[in-house]
């Protein structure tokens, strides 16, 4: 949808811009809250609620804006598979719904004040090669006091497919010592650090070195405490049968580059609402998945 398409009542709040390279964007900016997203990956980067004076989202200061290649922080789609892929490891891990271009097909204004938009991942040749059957992928995001995503799968072949997916999303944090994870108590991990051994989660999730889990068969919310900021993340979260939890440490952060600066890691955590391992969703024909999250922020 261009912005002329676009109800003028949506207007004021909608800005559309293109960088250098050519990647378009979408700011908003409405009475609750600022945000931004990259038609690149339907690829949430930045958003604030107006009664929070930090981000909620984290952004790497090396983030590389460049085609094909995913924005390092906000909130990444893994899709349709998440890690590597289950039969050919040529292919990108998380899959490509984060590199190939999303539309505007639709904006409004809710009676809150807070704007909702939907986006539809655009078929291209690479997506084709990549799944070969018919679907259609479309995202609704909520932008107000609190942040609602929904990710709608729907299978237009005539026969099941299996998706894996999930939102990668990047928190901003005052300091990983000063945070903890609640609400994976009792729920059982599979921990990529430790060569996918699994185990059982028996306390709040803190951290004191590299961190990758899939906690598997989990619904529950979770929340990032973080005394640091004195604000606590609610996630909540359906259509979700996974988290996963992550920060790379200092030796893995220094590897990859787009981190930001030294220690810039240490600034965020991610809290992954997901659907992973064999927690990935069967989607019989003609039907639609739909993974859902709505972060808000409480004061501590």
């Amino acid at each position: 949808m261009s912005e002329s398409n676009i109800d003028f009542m949506i207007q004021p709040q909608l800005k559309f811009s293109q960088d250098e390279s050519g990647l378009e964007y979408i700011e908003i900016e409405n009475r609750l809250a600022t945000a931004k997203i990259a038609l690149q990956g339907g690829h949430v980067m930045t958003w604030q609620p107006k009664s929070q004076d930090q981000p909620v989202l984290w952004l790497s200061s090396n983030a590389r804006f460049i085609k094909g290649r995913s924005i390092r922080g906000g909130i990444p789609i893994c899709w349709p598979w998440f890690g590597a892929h289950p039969t050919d490891s040529a292919l990108c891990p998380h899959g490509f719904a984060r590199v190939i271009p999303w539309q505007l097909v639709d904006a409004d204004t809710l009676k809150n004040g807070a704007t909702r938009l939907v986006l539809q991942m655009m078929e291209t040749a690479e997506s084709r090669r990549q799944l070969s059957y018919p679907h259609l992928l479309a995202m609704t995001i909520t932008i107000g006091e609190t942040l609602k995503i929904d990710l709608a799968t729907t299978n237009k072949a005539s026969h099941p497919f299996v998706v894996g997916e999930a939102f990668h999303t990047y928190f901003k944090v005052s300091d990983i010592s000063n945070v903890h994870v609640k609400g994976l108590e009792d729920a059982l991990y599979s921990d990529k650090v430790f060569a996918y051994e699994r185990r059982v989660e028996k306390n709040d999730v803190r951290f004191n070195g590299e961190f990758d889990r899939v906690y598997l068969n989990t619904t529950a919310d979770c929340m990032i405490e973080d005394t640091g900021l004195h604000r606590q993340i609610r996630i909540s979260k359906s259509g979700s049968q996974s988290t996963v939890v992550w920060t790379p440490w200092a030796d893995k952060a220094e590897q990859m580059g787009d981190m930001g600066a030294p220690d810039e890691w240490r600034t965020m955590v991610c809290v992954e609402t997901a659907n992973a391992l064999e927690n990935a969703v069967v989607i019989s024909p003609n039907r639609t998945h739909v993974l859902s999250v709505e972060y808000s922020v409480e004061t501590l």
